[in-house]
């Protein structure tokens, strides 16, 4: 049995930091509609990002040498969560600054790190995740990827599906398998940092039922690699990306992706709610409050160095659970059906509607994570 999850408080210091960033989003999405601000963090913008990156609010947690700020994890949370609750756009660094930067910090060698890490920084390098396969979805020890060594370093063939921003994005950081499988299904797979201009590589983007292409189908075919490009040590990519998923996993955009539609019910419904808007309004709150405090404790652990794998699977399962939820809830309370040329509120919940199928998707299905959270309570 272990302990998933210790109770913590974002320290006050935070508080000023908070009210810099909502200060600037005040200002910079004066106009921005509350459509838009349903997508957040699949909202890309490109001009936002580098704004982001010149107040220091990208990669805040990394070394001054390589762009960062030396920030806490707390700092950064509390720069995620109102940059979420405000619905802005931050989807071309998100994942760059999400998963991608601490995972080259921690893993990546000296020359990957001065190379990558300040352009993540400045918000102009953008990064994308190579794990999914067709026939394999979340579970990733059934890869067929393959990279195979030659002369001059490696060769790459295979498949990725599901890949957000594939298509904008400059680089991919690819699990590959790089050994031949064995009876020990975790053994023998590698990541490596994939330019996304090189030969050999189709991207495709996948419409959603928005009409909006966030994910893509990336086909490999013969992509040479070199030996730079290879990611911690071969055959421990299984080790770097269960660490690098506790950061996916873990953070407020597993409770905020609704908010856009949280706050026009709110307005809607106003100060006078009757007893059954005022009860699921206050139930919905609740929860979210409790998730919103299980995040920050995993906040908490990142912070202490730790791999926070079990109590970030619990935090997305939890709170996708609710995201999903929340489109079902508003039309519960306002009995209104979603119109894509009705008020904010009917456009917002139209298309949060037809996107929250997907929340359980990214990230790891719930089948998955509800695997992690069986074996850490050795119940599997």
């Amino acid at each position: 049995m272990v302990t998933l999850l210790r109770y913590s408080r974002l320290p006050p210091i935070t508080e000023e930091l908070r009210q810099e960033v909502r200060a600037f989003l005040g200002e910079a999405l004066v106009d921005f509609p509350a459509v838009r601000r349903a997508d957040s963090w699949m909202g890309f913008d490109a001009q936002f990002s580098r704004r982001l990156g010149q107040r220091g609010w990208i990669g805040m947690t990394l070394p001054e040498r390589y762009g960062g700020r030396q920030a806490s994890a707390f700092a950064r949370y509390v720069v995620i969560e109102e940059l979420l609750a405000a619905g802005a756009p931050v989807s071309a660094h998100w994942i760059a600054d999400r998963q991608s930067a601490p995972m080259l910090l921690r893993y990546g060698t000296e020359a990957q790190k001065e190379s990558f890490l300040p352009g993540i920084c400045r918000g102009e390098s953008y990064f994308c995740i190579g794990m999914s396969e067709p026939g394999s979805g979340s579970d990733l020890a059934s890869i067929s990827t393959r990279a195979r060594r030659n002369a001059a370093g490696w060769v790459l063939n295979g498949r990725k599906i599901w890949t957000t921003n594939a298509h904008r994005s400059h680089f991919m950081i690819t699990l590959a398998r790089t050994q031949e499988k064995t009876t020990e299904r975790h053994r023998g797979m590698s990541q490596f940092i994939v330019d996304l201009k090189r030969p050999g590589i189709t991207v495709r983007p996948i419409r959603d039922l928005t009409g909006d292409e966030h994910f893509n189908e990336v086909v490999f075919d013969n992509v040479e690699l070199s030996e730079d490009e290879l990611v911690g040590a071969e055959g421990e990519g299984w080790a770097q990306v269960t660490a690098e998923l506790a950061y996916e996993r873990s953070g407020p955009e597993r409770i905020l992706s609704c908010m856009a539609l949280v706050n026009t019910l709110v307005d809607r419904v106003g100060r006078s709610p009757d007893a059954v808007q005022a009860r699921e309004l206050g139930r919905m709150a609740a929860r979210l409050f409790t998730l919103r405090n299980m995040s920050i404790a995993v906040t908490a652990q990142l912070q202490a160095g730790e791999n926070p794998a079990v109590a970030a699977a619990c935090v997305k399962d939890l709170g996708v659970t609710l995201e999903q939820e929340i489109p079902e809830i508003a039309q519960a309370i306002e009995q209104m059906e979603p119109s894509s040329e009705g008020t904010d509120y009917e456009k917002v919940l139209a298309h949060l509607t037809q996107l929250a199928p997907s929340f359980s998707l990214r990230g790891g299905t719930r089948e998955i994570l509800r695997g992690i959270i069986a074996r850490s309570l050795e119940l599997r």
